[in-house]
C-alpha cells in the first residue's frame, strides 16, 4: 500500500520542498537561478571539490527517502569543462545498502558488494566542432566538453543490481549531488518514459504497454517545429540498443522510433546483442560488463560444437567400441567421446571424456568379451506423433517424406513404404520443429527447462550444433528458406518472452551457431515465421496481437500491426504470401494470419495494417456431428494454415481440414477427422496436403484423386501395457487415453480400436492360440473379447481394485487375474463365458505399483507366481487348484549379513528350457531362483539405477532385456562377460513393459509411444556394400497399390465412423484406417472413419448409432438400496500415516516435506443415504462464518394463497433492490458473456450491468444459499434449505428460456455448496451441519449416481478442473477431504483420501491446555497441480494435489478467509475482516518438487493490492487477469473492483437487516429505514442508492416525508415559521424525519445531505412518526402509547397526548384534505392507532395553536391469540404476538376510516366518520401486517406475516395473492400517482408495476 502514493510518479524536490531546505540540505556553492533554455529555475552546484559542494536528499543519513520507483529520472545538465560526481544510496531486498555512483572523474568501472562506480562519458552539443572530432576521436570520461545540454538520465535500478550484484532492488535511501552540474528536479517512477513522443503516437502505433510519453512536468519545454532530440540528450542505463559496454554511461546517438517502442516492465532488461566475430563461438560472449573488469584476461577458443547423436536407423553409420563405455554413442570424428558406465559396485553412472588422437588408429578388437552383436538392438519403428505438441508436420522438399515429432525423437517417414528414419539426442519431449526450404537442415527444440535447439542435417541424420540459449519453454522455430537463419521464441529466466535470431550460415561447414540479435517481450507469441522473401523480416501472432520483426544492425525491433475492432482475438498462425510476381516488390507481400473465432486476416506488410478481414463460418446444413465449442462460439476455430499460390488449407477445433480459394469465397475440399486438425502443410508440388491431428493421426489428402491415407495413428496416453497375438502377428496395447488397440505387427497398421471412455485399461493378456485377448480395468473388471467376432465374451466384476495382473496359461485353459486390494481369481476359460472358478482374498500383495505383471504363469502352465501375502515374500501355488505349494523370502536373500531389508516388485518365469523364476527386488537386485525348490542360484546388483519397470527373455534363454530409467538394457542372461549388458535409449518417459516377439526378431517397449526394435542376436549379417537392399512396405504390407476411396453418394447413409453391436457395450473396432467419404458435394470429404469389412456378416447385426460408443457397464437402475453401514467409518484416521515434518522458511510462511500418499479409502455407502433424525445436544452450529445459516423466521409461506394469472394480475415485479449477505456463493459474473446473477431472499435476479435492467427468476420457497453455472453458462443451479413444511430445493435453471427445467430433492436441511464439474457432467450438493452428506447428481437427468456422509460439516467444495472426476472439500476439525467419483464399477461410488494436516497449521495457537482445531473455509485450484485453502484464524496453506500434502501455509489474514480465488501468478483472498487482497504466488507451486522446498522465485508471495470493503466477503468474481470483478459483502452491498484504477463501486445496495418502513415524496425517490439504523433514499428508476444516513448502536424505526402540499399552503398563510421554508424552489426536495429506537427523532435535509435537526421527545422507542398536514409539526408515537407533537422548527415539544398510554402506538395517518365535511369541525384530520385496537382522530390547526379529539374507536378482540393461546392481562409483550391495529384514512371516500387488526375475525373495516358507525367489512384470508392506500386507483395493498403481498378492490373486496418475498411483509406503500407499489420484507425491497 505504501508505493500507491508513488504512482505514476515522485516529483523529488517538490515532494521534499527542496526550495526550503528543511528535508534536505546543501553544503559549499549551491546557488538557484533561471535558466532559459528550459525556461524554470534550476540549482547551480559549482566548485572545484565536489565533495564539498552537493545536495542532499534527506537531510541526515540516518533518514530515508523510501522512494520505491524502479526508475529514476535526473534532469541535469553538465557544466563544460568541469567534473561531477552523483551519489545514490539504493538499499535491496535483504537489507543491504548499495551506493551507486557515477562521475566523469571516473576512468574506469569498479565494484564491490556496497559499491558501483560507474565511468560517465558526456556527449557535445550536437553539430558543435567538439561533437565532430568526437565521432573519431576515442570516446572515454572526462571533463565536460565546452558544449554541453541538458540531459535526462534514466537509471533502471532494478535492472542494474540484478545484473551486477545479484540482488533485489527494494527502494532508495539517500540521494547526493555533487559539483559541477545543473539540476532541475529528480523525478522517481515504475513507468520507462520515452521523450519526444505524444500519447496519439504511441497509442496508433499499439506500443503503449509499458512505455509512455514523458509527462509535461518531467519534460523539458519544446518549440513547435523543433525537435526534442536537437535540443537535448536522453541517456539510459542500461540502454537499450547499443553497442557499447554497459559498464559507461554515455548518451546513444539513435532517436527512438515510435515503431520500435517495447515494453520493458516486469523484470530486468536482458542486454541486448551487438555486432561479433561470428568465427567465436555463442559461449564466448559473455555478459559485457566484464569488458572492463577483465582487461587482462584472455578469451579461450573453443573447438566447434559438435554433434551428439545422429538418427538411429541410418545406414552407413561408422561405430567404434570402446573398452570402458557401455553406452553405444556416436561422435564426431573431430570431437572427444564422452563415456557413460554404470560403477560396477555403486550401480551410479559415471561420466568420463576421453579426448581422441590427433592420428587415426586403427581399431583393435578388445581381449575381453563384450555382449555381441554390438549393438545388439536397431531401432525400426516407432507408432506415435506429437507428445508434446501436435502441431508440426512438415513435407521434405521432394515431396517423397515426412518429418514429425514424436515425444523425444524426431521422426523422418517415408510416404512410399512407411520406413522411418530418426533423429534421437533430445532429453525431453520435442516441442517444435522447423525446416530449411530446401530440406537440408532440421531445427528441432524441446520442452521443459533445458530449452536446447538441435541442428540436424536431414540425409544423414548427424546433429550440427546445439543452442541453448532460452531458459524452458521453447514454443516456436522458423527457418528462413535458405536456412543462413533461424527464428525461436521461448522464456528467460524471468518468465519473459525472448525471440533469438540465430546466424546458421556456418553451421554446415564449421557447426557454428551465433547470436544474431534477440529480444524480450511482454506480448504473446503463439507462432512465429521468417519472411520467404527476406531472411531479416519476420511475422509472429499471438493472443490480441500480430507483430511484423526486422533485424537491423544487431538489433531486432518489431512493429504490432492496428486490428482495430479486433484487437481481443486469439491468433493461431500466420503465413506468408506465396509465389513471385515480376511486377512487384519483392518485399511488397500479403501475410495471412487465422485465429479461433473463424477470422482471416490480410495484412499489408509494407503498411502494417489489416487490409482484409474475412471470417470462416461452418455449413448451417451440417448435421449434428459438428463439434461447436463454447470458446469458439459461431465461427471456425482455426488452428493452423498452410499457403502456396493457389490454395490456402486450414485446420480447425471441428475436425475439419479444408481447402480455401486465396479470396475464401468457397470451400474447394473438406476432410473430416476425428478430432481438432493441428497441423496442415502443402507439398513442394500443391497436389498433396499434410494433416496431424491432436488424435495423434497422420494423413495425406491427395487434391487430384481426392483420395486420403493415413500414415500414423497413435495413443494420446502413455501405454500402460502391451500383448502379443503369436499365430496371426498381432499387437494389443492399451493405453491410458482410455482406448486398447490392435495393430498389425508387419506394417504396424492399427487394425481395431476399442474404446472405453470411462474407464482405464491397464494390462492385457492374448490367450495362447485362439484370437482372443483379456483385459483388466482400474474399475477391477476384467472382460474377454473375440477380435475376430468383435464380440464381448466375458465380463468378472469381482475385483474391486485395480487389476494388477492377468495371465492365461501356456494351454489357454485358464485364466488367472489380480487386483491391488489383493485378491487372486482364476476363471475356466475352456468353457463359455469364462465361469470364474476360485477367488481368494488377501492373497496377493496390496498395491497399484505391481501393475501390470504382478502375476506370473510358469511355462508348462503347472504353477503361477505372485508376489504376497507381503510385499516381502513370492508366492508359488497351483496353477489348477490355487493350493499354495511353495513360499519364498525375499527380504534377507544375498544380504550377506546387513540389516538393509528387500521386497519383491517384479517377477518373471523364465523359459522351459532355463526353468528359474526372476525376482526384481526394490533396492534394485535380480534374484534367480530355481522354479521348483526355490533355491537361490544368483544375484545381479544394481540392474538399473532408479528401479526396473519390467524384464523379459528370449525363448532360448541367452537374453535378457529389463526396462528402467527410460532406457532398455539388453544382458547376458548368464552374466559369464566382462561386460554384461548394452544401454539404448530413445524413450523420454519410464518403459512401461517390454516383449520379445514369439521368434525372438523383435522387441516391443512401450512407454509414451510403441516402439519397435530389430533383435539383432538371430539375425544374418547385412549385405555387403553395392547388394541391392529392397525395403518392406510398411503401409500396405505386400502391395504397392494406393489405397482407394469410395465416395458416399446417399446422404442419409449412416456414418461408417462409429458403430456399435447390440448391447455387448462394445465399440466395433476398425479394421481398416479411416478415409475420407463423400456426403453432400464433390468437393466435400466426409468422415475419416473406416469401412469396415465383415468377414463374418451372418453372425453380426450392425446397429447404427450417432452417439460414441462406450465400453462400459450395463445401464444402471435409476433406484438405489440404502446400506445401513455406519457412515462414520471410511473417515477414521490411518494409524499407519506418518507425521508430516515442517521447517520455517523465513518469517512469512511455512514450508513442509511432502509424505508418500496414503490409500484412498472407500466413502460413505452407496445409494440414497438414509435420514435420521438428531437432537438439539448432538448438533453444534459450526464457528466458521462461511458455514451457511439460514436467517431465523418464524412464518412460513401460506398453504392457501389464490395466484392469479399472468395476464390477470394486478401488479407485476419490475425490480427487486438488495443483495442476501447472509448467503454465501450467491453471486455469479461472467466476464466474457456479461452474465450477472445474485439472489435476495428466495429471488434470483439477473441484471443488465449496461441498462440496469432485471429479469427475476422465481421457483423457491426459502432462503437461497448458493448458486452454481455450468461451464458452458447455459445452466444455473440455485439451492435452498428447509423450513417447517418447505423441503431443501435445488432448482436447475435455463438462461436461455429463463425456465426451471428441474427441481431435485434430497437434503434434509439446508445446502451449502453447489458445484458443476469441469465437464459439466456432475452436479455435486453439499448439506450442512446438520446432515453433511454429499451427493452426486447427473446433468443427463439429474438423478442421483452416488451420495456419501462426511464426518464434519463441510464448508467449500471445488472440482478439479484439470483432472476427470475427482474433486475436494474442506471443513470443520481442520479436515481437507480428496474425493474421487469412482465411474469403473457398475454401482458409481465415491473414493476419499484425507489430506494430514501439519500441527501447526492444524492447532489454533492460544487456544488453552485443550487444542482447538481450525476450520479449512475456503478452497481453490491452480494449474500448477497446487491446491490453495484458506483458514479460519487467516493462513492460506497450499497442497499438492499429486499426492494430496500440504506443502508450505502463510498469514494471509488475521481474521477468516472466506473467499479465494486464483487466476494464474495471482490468488484473491476475502476476509470476514471486511479485506480483499491480492497476492503473487510466482514460484510457490514450485517449492512442492524435491529440492524446491526452501527455493522461491522472484516475485512469488507478495501481497500486490488491498481494498477494505463495508463488510465480510461472501462472494466474489474475477476475470482471468484479475484485473476487475465483483465482490459481494455481508453488509449485502456488491461492489465493482478495478485494481488497475484503484476503484472500487457499489453495483447493488441494500439493507441490512429488517426493514421498518417505507417513504416516498415524488415517483422518483424512495425512503427506507432499517434496524441496521440506516435511512436510504433510492432512485426508484435505476435502484442506485442516493444517498445514506446512518446512526450507530441504534434501529431507525419509522421515517416520513414532509408533504410537498406544504409549499403551496405556507404560501397562502404566509407564515415563515415552518419547515418548509428550506426549499421554495421546485427542484429541491422536502426534509425527512426519522424516528429511533432509543426515543430520538433526527431530521435530514436531502438537498443539502445533512442532519438538520435532532430530538429527544420520548424516553422509550419511537414506533410511527408523520409530519402534520400542512409540515408545521412533527407527530410521533412511542412504544409506551405516548403520542409526541414536536416543532421541526425548534426542536421542541409542544404537545404530549397520552390518551394511549399503555400500548405502543401502531401507526399515525393524517389527511391532506382541508376543512372536510365529516360532520365535526375539522381544519385538519390526522390519527393515531395503538396496539391495544383504539383509534383516536384528531382535528388541528397548528398555526393556532389547535388540536382536539374528534372520535375515539375501539375495536374487541379474543382473549386468546391467533394460535389459541391465552393472552395474559397487563402484560405489553402480548402485544408482539398479535397482528398490528393499522388505520388509514381512506382516499376514495372522504369520510371513511380503512382499519383493520386482530379481532373475532381477520376482516378489514370501514368506518364513517359522519354517520359514527361501521359501514361495511371485507373479509380477508390472512391477518394484515402492514396495509397501504392510494388515491388514484382503489386499490388495497396488504403485506402478510405468511409471506404474501395481497391486493385488494377497495369496493368489491376481490383480491390477488403475490409471492416472492421470503419472510413476511413488514412494509407497503404505493407511489404518489399510483403507478408503483412497493414491498419490504426482511432486507428486500420489491418495486411492482400496477397495472390495473
Amino acid at each position: 500500500m505504501a508505493q500507491l502514493w508513488q504512482h505514476p510518479y515522485v516529483n523529488v524536490f517538490k515532494h521534499f520542498n527542496v526550495s526550503s531546505w528543511k528535508k534536505a540540505t546543501k553544503e559549499g556553492d549551491v546557488t538557484s537561478s533561471m535558466d532559459k533554455s528550459v525556461k524554470s529555475t534550476v540549482l547551480k552546484i559549482v566548485g572545484s571539490i565536489p565533495a564539498g559542494n552537493y545536495i542532499q536528499l534527506p537531510k541526515t543519513s540516518s533518514q530515508s527517502l523510501g522512494l520505491t520507483g524502479r526508475y529514476m529520472y535526473l534532469l541535469i545538465k553538465p557544466i563544460p569543462t568541469k567534473y561531477f560526481v552523483v551519489h545514490i544510496d539504493v538499499a535491496t531486498q535483504d537489507n543491504l545498502v548499495v551506493r551507486i555512483s557515477f562521475s566523469n572523474l571516473f576512468k574506469e568501472f569498479k565494484s564491490t558488494s556496497t559499491w558501483l562506480q560507474f565511468p560517465f562519458v558526456c556527449k557535445a552539443t550536437r553539430g558543435t566542432v567538439h561533437a565532430v572530432t568526437a565521432l573519431t576521436g576515442k570516446e572515454n570520461s572526462g571533463p565536460a566538453p565546452l558544449s554541453t545540454r541538458w540531459t535526462i538520465l534514466c537509471l533502471d535500478f532494478q535492472y542494474i543490481l540484478a545484473m551486477y550484484l545479484n540482488r533485489k532492488y527494494s527502494y532508495i535511501k539517500g540521494v547526493r549531488l555533487c559539483a559541477n552540474m545543473l539540476v532541475k528536479n529528480i523525478f522517481t517512477s515504475d513507468i520507462q518514459y520515452e521523450p519526444g513522443l505524444t500519447v496519439e503516437q504511441v497509442k496508433r502505433s499499439g506500443g503503449l504497454s509499458g512505455v509512455s510519453p514523458l509527462p509535461r512536468e518531467l519534460d523539458y519545454p519544446v518549440m513547435k517545429g523543433d525537435r526534442w532530440h536537437d535540443l537535448y540528450d536522453m541517456i539510459k542505463f542500461p540502454a537499450e540498443a547499443s553497442n557499447k559496454p554497459h559498464d559507461t554511461i554515455k548518451s546513444t546517438t539513435s532517436e527512438p522510433s515510435v515503431k520500435a517502442v517495447r515494453p520493458t516492465s516486469g523484470g530486468p532488461k536482458r542486454i541486448e546483442s551487438k555486432k561479433v566475430d561470428a568465427s567465436k563461438c555463442a559461449s564466448e560472449r559473455v555478459s559485457m560488463i566484464h569488458s572492463i573488469t577483465r582487461d587482462t584476461d584472455k578469451y579461450h577458443r573453443r573447438r566447434p560444437v559438435t554433434s551428439e547423436l545422429p538418427s538411429v536407423g541410418v545406414e552407413e553409420i561408422d561405430m567404434q567400441k570402446d573398452r570402458e563405455g557401455e553406452i553405444h554413442v556416436f561422435a564426431h570424428p573431430d570431437s572427444s567421446v564422452v563415456l557413460h558406465q554404470d560403477d560396477k559396485y555403486t550401480g551410479e553412472s559415471v561420466v568420463g571424456r576421453v579426448d581422441k588422437p590427433v592420428d587415426i588408429l586403427p581399431v583393435k578388437k578388445p581381449s575381453y568379451k563384450i555382449l555381441e552383436p554390438d549393438p545388439i538392438l536397431h531401432l525400426k519403428r516407432i507408432i506415435g506423433f506429437g507428445g508434446s505438441s501436435f502441431r508440426d508436420a512438415l513435407w521434405t522438399e521432394d515431396g517423397h517424406c515426412l518429418i514429425y515429432p514424436c515425444h523425444a525423437v524426431v521422426v523422418a517417414m517415408k510416404i512410399s513404404n512407411g520406413h522411418q528414419r530418426f533423429f534421437i539426442g533430445h532429453t525431453d519431449k520435442v516441442s517444435v520443429i522447423a525446416m530449411t526450404g530446401n530440406s537440408e537442415l532440421l531445427a528441432s527444440g524441446q520442452t521443459g527447462q533445458l530449452s536446447v535447439v538441435r541442428i540436424w542435417r536431414v540425409l544423414t541424420g548427424e546433429c550440427l550444433a546445439l543452442c541453448k540459449t532460452h531458459a524452458h519453454s521453447l514454443s516456436c522455430l522458423s527457418f528462413s528458406h535458405k536456412g543462413s537463419i533461424l527464428c525461436g521464441v521461448g522464456k528467460d529466466n524471468h518468465g519473459k518472452n525472448m525471440v533469438v535470431i540465430w546466424n546458421t550460415s556456418k553451421v554446415s561447414k564449421t557447426r557454428e551457431v551465433t547470436v544474431m540479435a534477440k529480444a524480450h517481450t511482454d506480448v504473446d507469441i503463439f507462432r512465429m515465421r521468417v519472411a520467404v522473401f527476406d531472411d531479416t523480416r519476420m511475422v509472429s501472432c499471438g493472443r490480441d496481437n500480430i507483430r511484423l520483426w526486422r533485424v537491423k544492425e544487431g538489433s531486432l525491433r518489431s512493429a504490432p500491426v492496428n486490428l482495430g475492432e479486433y484487437h481481443n482475438i486469439e491468433f493461431t498462425d500466420v503465413a506468408f504470401e506465396a509465389g513471385y510476381h515480376t511486377n512487384k516488390d519483392p518485399a511488397d507481400r500479403i501475410v495471412y494470419a487465422c485465429s479461433r473465432s473463424g477470422h482471416i486476416f490480410e495484412i499489408d506488410i509494407k503498411k502494417v495494417c489489416v487490409q482484409h478481414v474475412r471470417r470462416l463460418l461452418p455449413n448451417e446444413s451440417r448435421s449434428d456431428k459438428d463439434k461447436q465449442t463454447f470458446r469458439s462460439g459461431p465461427g471456425i476455430a482455426i488452428n493452423c494454415m498452410s499457403i502456396n499460390e493457389t490454395f490456402c488449407v486450414t485446420g480447425s477445433d471441428d475436425g475439419f481440414m479444408r481447402l480455401w480459394p486465396l479470396d475464401f469465397a468457397h470451400v474447394y475440399l473438406e476432410a473430416e477427422h476425428e478430432g481438432p486438425v493441428t497441423a496442415v502443410d502443402f507439398s513442394s508440388d500443391g497436389l498433396k496436403i499434410l494433416a496431424g491431428t491432436a488424435q495423434g493421426n497422420l494423413g495425406m489428402l491427395d487434391i487430384t484423386s481426392r483420395g486420403y491415407t493415413t500414415f500414423m495413428r497413435s495413443h494420446t496416453g502413455s501405454i500402460r501395457s502391451v500383448a502379443v497375438d503369436p499365430y496371426r502377428k498381432h499387437i494389443a496395447t492399451v493405453s491410458e487415453d482410455n482406448t486398447i488397440r490392435v495393430w498389425d505387427s508387419e506394417t504396424l497398421q492399427q487394425l481395431y480400436d476399442f474404446s472405453a471412455p470411462n474407464e482405464c485399461p491397464c494390462t492385457i493378456s492374448y490367450h495362447p492360440s485362439r484370437q482372443i485377448f483379456a483385459c483388466g480395468f482400474e474399475s477391477g473388471v476384467v472382460r474377454v473379447f473375440n477380435v475376430q467376432t468383435t464380440s464381448l465374451l466375458a465380463e468378472h466384476k469381482q475385483h474391486r481394485g485395480k487389476v494388477t495382473g492377468l495371465s492365461f496359461n501356456p494351454n489357454g485353459d485358464y485364466l488367472y487375474s489380480s487386483c491391488s486390494l489383493g485378491s487372486l481369481a482364476m476363471y475356466d476359460a475352456s468353457s463359455d463365458g469364462y465361469p470364474l472358478l476360485r477367488l481368494l482374498g488377501n492373497t496377493v500383495a496390496r498395491g497399484e505399483r505391481y501393475c501390470p505383471d504382478a502375476l506370473a504363469v510358469s511355462p508348462d502352465g503347472r504353477r503361477v507366481a505372485f508376489i504376497g501375502p507381503s510385499e516381502y515374500t513370492v508366492t508359488i501355488v497351483d496353477s489348477k487348484s490355487l493350493d499354495e505349494t511353495m513360499r519364498i523370502d525375499v527380504s534377507s536373500v544375498g544380504q550377506s549379513g546387513k540389516s538393509r531389508i528387500d521386497t519383491a516388485a517384479k517377477i518373471y518365469y523364465s523359459p522351459l528350457k532355463v526353468s528359474h523364476l526372476l525376482v526384481v527386488t526394490g533396492n534394485n537386485k535380480l534374484l534367480k531362483f530355481e522354479a521348483k525348490t526355490g533355491r537361490i542360484l544368483s544375484e545381479v546388483d544394481h540392474i538399473h539405477k532408479n528401479g526396473c519397470s519390467s524384464i523379459a527373455l528370449t525363448d532360448n534363454g541367452h537374453y535378457l532385456a529389463t526396462g528402467g530409467d527410460k532406457v532398455i538394457k539388453v544382458w547376458d542372461y548368464n552374466m559369464r562377460l566382462d561386460i554384461n549388458f548394452q544401454v539404448f535409449i530413445g524413450h523420454s518417459e519410464n518403459v512401461s513393459r517390454i516383449i520379445f516377439t514369439p521368434d525372438s526378431k523383435n522387441l516391443l517397449s512401450v512407454g509414451e509411444a510403441l516402439y519397435l526394435w530389430d533383435f539383432l542376436a538371430y539375425r544374418p549379417p547385412s549385405p555387403s556394400e553395392g547388394r541391392e537392399y529392397r525395403e518392406k512396405d510398411y503401409l500396405t504390407g505386400h502391395t504397392d497399390k494406393p489405397t482407394t476411396v469410395s465416395f458416399r453418394e446417399n446422404h442419409n447413409a449412416c456414418s461408417p465412423g462409429r458403430e456399435s453391436l447390440g448391447e455387448s457395450f462394445l465399440d466395433m473396432p476398425r479394421r481398416t484406417p479411416p478415409r475420407p467419404a463423400r456426403e453432400d458435394s464433390p468437393g466435400r470429404i466426409g468422415d475419416l472413419s473406416s469401412i469396415r469389412k465383415f468377414p463374418y456378416d451372418d453372425d453380426i447385426e450392425s446397429v447404427s448409432s450417432e452417439k460414441e460408443p462406450v465400453l462400459a457397464a450395463a445401464l444402471r437402475q435409476q433406484e438405489r438400496i440404502s446400506n445401513n453401514q455406519s457412515d462414520d467409518e471410511y473417515l477414521e484416521p490411518d494409524n499407519e500415516s506418518e507425521a508430516i515434518t515442517n521447517g520455517q522458511y523465513g518469517q512469512q510462511f511455512t514450508r513442509h516435506t511432502t509424505p508418500s500418499r496414503m490409500p484412498c479409502k472407500r466413502a460413505a455407502p452407496m445409494g440414497m443415504t438414509p435420514r435420521k433424525k438428531h437432537t438439539e445436544a448432538e448438533i453444534t452450529k459450526p464457528g466458521a462464518f462461511k458455514h451457511f445459516v439460514q436467517r431465523e423466521k418464524k412464518h412460513a409461506m401460506a398453504q392457501r394463497r389464490y395466484t392469479a394469472p399472468p395476464n390477470q394480475a394486478g401488479i407485476r415485479l419490475r425490480s427487486v433492490i438488495g443483495y442476501n449477505g447472509n448467503a454465501r456463493n450467491n453471486m455469479v459474473w461472467h466476464p466474457d458473456t456479461g452474465l450477472f446473477v445474485y439472489t435476495t431472499g428466495n429471488t434470483i435476479i439477473i441484471e443488465d450491468l449496461n441498462n440496469s435492467s432485471q429479469k427475476h427468476l422465481a421457483g423457491h420457497v426459502e432462503e437461497i444459499s448458493t448458486l452454481a453455472l455450468q461451464n458452458d453458462c447455459q445452466t444455473l443451479a440455485s439451492a435452498s434449505g428447509s423450513f417447517e413444511m418447505s423441503g431443501s430445493q435445488i432448482c436447475i435453471w435455463d438462461l436461455q428460456s429463463l425456465v426451471c427445467k428441474k427441481v431435485l430433492s434430497h437434503h434434509e436441511f439446508d445446502i451449502v455448496c453447489l458445484a458443476f464439474s469441469r465437464d459439466d457432467k456432475f452436479l455435486v450438493s453439499v448439506g450442512d451441519y446438520r446432515d453433511c452428506t454429499i451427493v452426486i447428481w447427473s446433468t443427463h437427468n439429474y438423478c442421483i449416481l452416488t451420495t456419501s456422509k462426511a464426518a464434519s460439516p463441510i464448508h467449500d467444495l471445488r472440482w478439479d478442473p484439470y483432472t476427470v472426476n475427482e474433486f475436494s472439500s474442506v471443513g470443520q476439525n481442520g479436515t481437507v477431504l480428496f474425493w474421487l467419483l469412482d465411474e469403473t464399477t457398475s454401482n458409481i461410488c465415491l473414493n476419499v483420501h484425507e489430506g494430514e494436516v501439519p500441527d501447526d497449521l492444524l492447532y489454533v495457537k492460544g487456544s488453552g491446555v485443550k487444542k482447538e482445531c481450525v476450520e479449512f473455509t475456503c478452497i481453490v485450484y491452480a494449474g500448477d497441480s497446487t491446491l490453495y485453502t484458506g483458514t479460519s484464524n487467516g493462513k492460506v496453506a497450499a497442497w499438492d494435489t499429486n499426492n494430496n500434502s500440504c506443502f508450505m501455509h502463510w498469514e494471509a489474514d488475521s481474521s477468516e478467509i472466506d473467499v479465494i480465488i486464483n487466476r494464474g501468478n495471482l490468488l484473491l483472498t476475502g476476509s470476514e475482516g471486511k479485506n480483499v487482497r491480492v497476492w503473487s504466488v510466482v514460484g510457490v507451486g514450485e517449492m512442492r518438487l524435491p529440492g524446491e522446498m526452501y527455493n522461491m522465485r522472484t516475485g512469488g508471495l507478495t501481497m500486490e493490492d488491498e481494498m477494505n470493503l463495508d463488510g465480510a466477503i461472501v462472494s466474489a468474481a474475477f476475470d482471468e487477469a484479475m484485473d476487475m470483478g465483483i465482490v459481494g459483502t455481508l453488509a449485502g452491498t456488491l461492489w465493482y473492483i478495478n485494481w488497475g484504477e484503484r476503484t472500487s463501486i457499489r453495483l447493488v445496495s441494500s439493507h441490512m437487516n429488517k426493514v421498518n418502513g417505507l417513504s416516498l415524496c415524488n415517483n422518483e425517490l424512495l425512503a427506507s429505514c432499517a434496524d441496521d439504523g440506516s435511512l436510504r433514499v433510492w432512485a426508484i428508476s435505476d435502484r442506485e442508492q442516493a444517498l445514506q444516513f446512518q446512526v450507530k448502536d441504534q434501529s431507525c424505526t419509522c421515517l416520513s416525508f414532509a408533504p410537498m402540499s406544504s409549499v403551496l399552503l405556507n404560501r397562502v398563510n404566509g407564515s415563515s415559521d415552518i419547515a418548509a421554508t428550506s426549499y421554495q424552489k421546485k427542484d429541491q426536495l422536502p426534509n425527512i424525519a426519522a424516528g429511533y429506537s432509543d426515543g430520538t427523532v433526527r431530521m435530514f435535509d436531502v438537498n443539502k445531505v445533512e442532519m438538520v435537526l435532532k430530538m429527544h421527545p420520548h424516553a422509550v422507542a419511537v414506533t410511527a412518526i408523520s409530519f402534520s398536514s400542512d409540515g408545521t409539526m412533527i407527530i410521533s408515537g412511542g412504544s409506551d402509547g405516548l403520542i409526541a407533537v414536536s416543532s421541526p422548527t425548534t426542536g421542541m415539544t409542544v404537545r404530549v397526548i397520552s390518551d394511549h398510554k399503555g400500548a405502543p402506538i401502531t401507526n399515525i395517518d393524517v389527511t391532506n384534505k382541508q376543512d372536510q365535511d365529516v360532520g365535526v369541525s375539522a381544519p385538519l384530520l390526522w390519527l393515531a392507532t395503538s396496539a391495544d385496537r383504539r383509534v383516536s382522530v384528531w382535528s388541528a390547526d397548528w398555526s393556532k395553536d389547535f388540536c382536539e379529539l374528534v372520535d375515539w374507536l375501539t375495536f374487541p378482540a379474543p382473549a386468546f391469540g391467533p394460535d389459541g393461546s391465552v393472552l395474559p392481562k397487563d402484560d405489553q409483550a402480548v402485544y408482539s404476538q398479535l397482528p398490528p391495529s393499522i388505520a388509514r384514512f381512506s382516499p376514495e371516500e372522504s369520510d371513511i376510516i380503512v382499519y383493520t387488526g386482530y379481532g373475532m375475525q381477520k376482516n378489514m373495516q370501514f368506518y364513517s366518520l359522519s354517520q359514527r358507525k361501521v359501514l361495511r367489512t371485507l373479509a380477508l384470508t390472512h391477518w394484515c401486517r402492514s396495509l397501504d392506500l392510494v388515491a388514484e386507483c382503489p386499490l388495497i395493498a396488504i403485506g402478510a406475516n405468511e409471506r404474501l403481498l395481497k391486493l385488494l378492490d377497495y369496493f368489491e373486496g376481490s383480491f390477488q395473492d403475490f409471492i416472492g418475498h421470503n419472510d413476511r411483509v413488514q412494509a407497503v406503500k404505493f407511489s404518489p400517482d399510483g403507478k408503483y407499489l412497493f414491498s419490504a420484507s426482511h432486507a428486500e425491497i420489491f418495486i411492482w408495476d400496477v397495472t390495473l
